[in-house]
């Protein structure tokens, strides 16, 4: 059941300025980030579903499914988007110690370092958006970008409708907004239908998707 509002209020917002909650612009440009793949079933549509409308997104993995699936991962930077640390065991930080939750994002760091052939800044999304105070501090002061969101659309949320899910994004996002989708199978019902015509929609009216 969809408890949390699909935008992110404000107020939210300025309790944790120092993570990213969307990029300050006037310019027609959206953040479409998908969490938890790879995933074989739903990873490889998005890719391809992304490029149909030449739009470039944010994957923020998962360690453990990047070493089961590294052809995929692949496939997702040489498509020219970006990738991000979303801990190796999806990890729901309130409940883990602190040196636990950090060891498992540095064992994801060093996954991805195995692909990366740049030295961007490296970008976090906690699991389920939840996680420590002294995680979060450890996490920025390594040098993470931490990313949350603006607009969530809850695809993974199977009591909701593909129409729920549309209206949850396209009633919410504007230019600069950071986006929330789901590469997983749990999420791919509400996302085969929603993304093409999120991706369409904001096309018709001029906006363009990039990577952060």
């Amino acid at each position: 059941m969809q408890i949390i509002p699909a935008k992110t209020p404000g107020f939210v917002k300025t309790l944790f300025p120092n993570f990213v909650w969307n990029i300050q612009t006037d310019k027609k440009e959206l953040y479409l980030t998908f969490d938890d793949g790879p995933t074989p079933e739903i990873t490889n549509w998005v890719l391809q579903t992304l490029k149909d409308f030449n739009a470039k997104a944010t994957f923020f993995c998962i360690g453990n499914n990047i070493e089961k699936h590294p052809e995929i991962f692949q496939h997702i930077i040489t498509e020219g988007h970006t990738v991000g640390n979303h801990t190796y065991n999806h990890l729901k930080g309130w409940k883990h110690k602190t040196k636990v939750y950090y060891k498992d994002v540095l064992k994801t760091e060093k996954i991805i370092n195995n692909f990366k052939t740049d030295d961007s800044t490296p970008m976090f999304r906690p699991p389920y958006g939840k996680f420590k105070n002294k995680q979060s501090k450890k996490l920025l002061k390594r040098g993470y970008r931490v990313i949350l969101w603006d607009v969530l659309s809850y695809d993974w949320d199977s009591s909701i409708n593909e129409n729920t899910c549309y209206n949850n994004v396209i009633s919410a996002a504007k230019e600069g907004s950071i986006i929330v989708f789901h590469d997983s199978i749990k999420a791919s019902r509400n996302l085969k239908h929603v993304l093409p015509k999120v991706l369409e929609y904001y096309k018709k009216m001029g906006y363009v998707f990039k990577a952060l």
